[in-house]
């Protein structure tokens, strides 16, 4: 199945949390790093005070279970010691499901389409470096996603 990661830290060095994390995703079992965006700096989203992010998207191709994917995923958060106290709170590292092949799902642990994806810049714009004619499940297209996204202070690193 393909699917596409975004990825996001703003804690301890970003851009080596992001490059540590890429190599242990490709270390995850019945999984294969397909590619990976460019780095953006983007401004944060959440409370408080908080550094700029780094952020990136990877396209996978698994085997794996959405619900197995993200158990991997948050182990590799943890490993980099994420932090789950403040919601949207600064982060070591953020690993999310963005979109698993065109399935579209919605359980306790895990919503798929990513439900805030279209809201922000910092996942649009590296989603579209490696896929810019990418549909959404629902039959949005990538462009009209991007046409309509609120501007974020964002630059390519």
């Amino acid at each position: 199945m393909r699917c596409y990661i975004g990825l996001g830290s703003n804690l301890a060095d970003p851009a080596a949390q992001l490059r540590s994390a890429l190599g242990q995703i490709r270390n995850v079992p019945q999984t294969t790093l397909v590619s990976c965006s460019d780095f953006y700096a983007s401004a944060p989203v959440g409370p408080g005070e908080q550094p700029d992010y780094v952020n990136a998207v990877a396209c996978l191709e698994t085997a794996l279970s959405p619900e197995a994917l993200l158990d991997a995923l948050q182990a590799i958060e943890n490993l980099h010691g994420r932090k789950r106290t403040l919601r949207w709170g600064a982060r070591t590292l953020d690993l999310d499901i963005l979109l698993y092949g065109n399935q579209q799902l919605d359980t306790a642990r895990l919503q798929v389409p990513h439900p805030r994806m279209a809201e922000r810049n910092f996942v649009l714009e590296p989603l579209a470096e490696l896929s810019p004619e990418l549909t959404m499940p629902d039959g949005t297209s990538l462009r009209t996603l991007l046409a309509q996204c609120p501007p974020n202070r964002l630059h390519r690193l």
